[in-house]
């Protein structure tokens, strides 16, 4: 399973609230969610992401609460991987949950910059960016995390092993 995109570029400590303002929490629709993505902290993002493109940040990515909005909205904008150094415990078992790729790496965060190309294989947690022509190894997923990931989720997942 691989991915490419442009990268989007955030710092340390993006919480849900600025992911998914809580402002709009009054529906469930993902899509009219996703309009709102990274609105607080990124006004154009929403008119520029597109599909396959790939967030990297810092320390504690999805920090706040624990509300499953927050990797639904991201996956949903097209977003195909979040890299961060490091993402909030309860965040990390969200995106599993809903089957958003994410992967620590502290090392492509240091070097990856706003508008790089990047490719990720989730088999082997490479990471290249085709910009600068560097790699970087981030800890690949194990076998069942990466089944429900391409299961598009772990509801998903569950229902093809009935």
């Amino acid at each position: 399973m691989e991915a490419q995109g442009k990268v989007f570029r955030y710092g340390n400590n993006v919480d849900t609230d600025v992911i998914i303002p809580a402002r709009y929490l009054n529906t469930s629709d993902a899509k009219e969610l996703a309009k709102h993505c990274m609105e607080d902290i990124d006004e154009t993002f929403v008119t520029r992401v597109q599909k396959g493109d790939m967030i990297v940040a810092g320390k504690n990515f999805g920090c706040g609460s624990s509300r499953e909005h927050a990797p639904l909205v991201i996956k949903t904008s097209g977003v195909s991987c979040v890299i961060a150094q490091t993402f909030a415990r309860i965040f990390y078992r969200n995106a599993i949950n809903i089957g958003l790729p994410i992967l620590e790496c502290a090392e492509a965060v240091e070097h990856i910059e706003e508008g790089d190309i990047v490719k990720v294989d989730f088999n082997t947690g490479k990471i290249t960016n085709v910009t600068k022509n560097e790699t970087y190894m981030a800890q690949p997923f194990p076998e069942f995390m990466q089944k429900i990931i391409q299961s598009n989720g772990l509801v998903n997942y569950i229902k093809t092993k009935k």
